[in-house]
């Protein structure tokens, strides 16, 4: 992609692109000129048009006088908007608004495909991370149910509570409970709860003779599965999927897109392959049919969700090239900075 198009074809080639988004139809030269602040020709406009789909930027349909944006055209757009799009206030207020009273990391996630699917009018989607094995725990607690049965809660940072009923080899009382969850938050607290584990089978093995009863009643718990986590598979929620069914004409291809949004494992992968956890910045990719070929023509705007810097999921919206990048860009950055603020508030 040429880096270095000049400001005139920089500003032709934002207005064919703003232009076609809009109308859904191929932009010709007189169209443009008649908008033009500069007041260029429709023959000076043309030039540069040509210009322009010399370099690939453009793309023209059938035998129509218009151009349209190519995928390349697309992407410098993007790269121009990127940095200086600001979020528009009744988006900032819908927003703002949905989320309002949302204290819980999955009812987040689950409002912001529904919210992403407004705004865009494409398909919003929204996915938790994997397990909670890469959860930092915030504390644990133990309560006796009855002989030999007891109550382990386990809390993390990112808010999600998980409790299980654990049966023991020999009954615990609930003084040594809580000596064990003291133990566990004086020296674990913001650990993974993977780490917790492995350091703590570590620990009763080395300090068994020096704290003989703690050590046998962690062992107890860590036995019977006190920081054990089932596989928890990503969850995924999809919306907004009648979006794209009355912007596309074409059945079989329309067919071959649902059953690949229907399939959330592979919403999974395509998320996964493209929306890096590390990234700050929102991602956009144009032309998803390199992963996956029944989604050609479509785009993928996402970004990571945090909660006080740890990934709990990610959030995009997929959508066809012709749509509003600006609004769309904006609201995933919103939404995925007002996660982390909202859920670290309502800690």
């Amino acid at each position: 992609m040429p880096s270095a198009i000049g400001s005139r074809e920089r500003e032709i080639l934002t207005a064919i692109i703003e232009t076609y988004i809009s109308t859904g139809e191929p932009v010709g030269s007189r169209t443009l000129a008649r908008s033009n602040k500069d007041g260029l020709s429709p023959a000076t406009i043309r030039n540069v048009m040509a210009d322009l789909a010399d370099a690939g930027m453009l793309e023209q349909p059938h035998t129509s006088a218009g151009r349209v944006p190519s995928p390349q055209g697309y992407r410098y757009y993007v790269e121009q908007l990127t940095g200086r799009a600001q979020i528009s206030h009744a988006d900032q207020e819908l927003i703002t608004n949905s989320f309002s009273g949302i204290g819980d990391p999955q009812e987040f996630l689950e409002r912001t495909s529904h919210v992403l699917s407004l705004i865009s009018r494409g398909v919003g989607v929204a996915i938790s991370a994997p397990g909670a094995d890469r959860h930092e725990l915030e504390h644990v607690y133990f309560s006796r149910l009855s002989t030999g049965k007891v109550l382990a809660v386990v809390v993390t940072k990112s808010g999600v509570v998980r409790d299980r009923a654990l049966r023991m080899e020999r009954d615990v009382s609930q003084t040594e409970l809580e000596n064990a969850a003291n133990y566990i938050n004086l020296n674990f607290q913001g650990w993974t709860i993977e780490s917790i584990r492995s350091e703590l089978a570590r620990r009763i093995e080395r300090e068994r003779s020096e704290y003989a009863q703690l050590m046998s009643s962690l062992e107890q718990l860590y036995r019977g599965g006190a920081l054990h986590q089932e596989d928890d598979p990503k969850t995924v929620w999809v919306e907004g999927v009648s979006n794209l069914v009355v912007k596309d004409t074409d059945r079989e291809r329309l067919r071959e897109m649902l059953r690949v949004l229907e399939e959330k494992q592979r919403i999974v992968e395509l998320l996964s392959s493209y929306v890096d956890t590390k990234q700050e910045a929102v991602r956009v990719v144009i032309g998803l049919e390199d992963r996956l070929p029944e989604m050609r023509n479509l785009v993928l705007i996402g970004a990571p969700a945090r909660v006080g810097g740890q990934v709990v999921g990610s959030l995009a919206v997929i959508g066809p090239t012709r749509m509003d990048y600006e609004h769309t860009i904006t609201a995933v950055s919103y939404i995925a900075q007002l996660f982390d603020k909202v859920l670290n508030e309502n800690e």
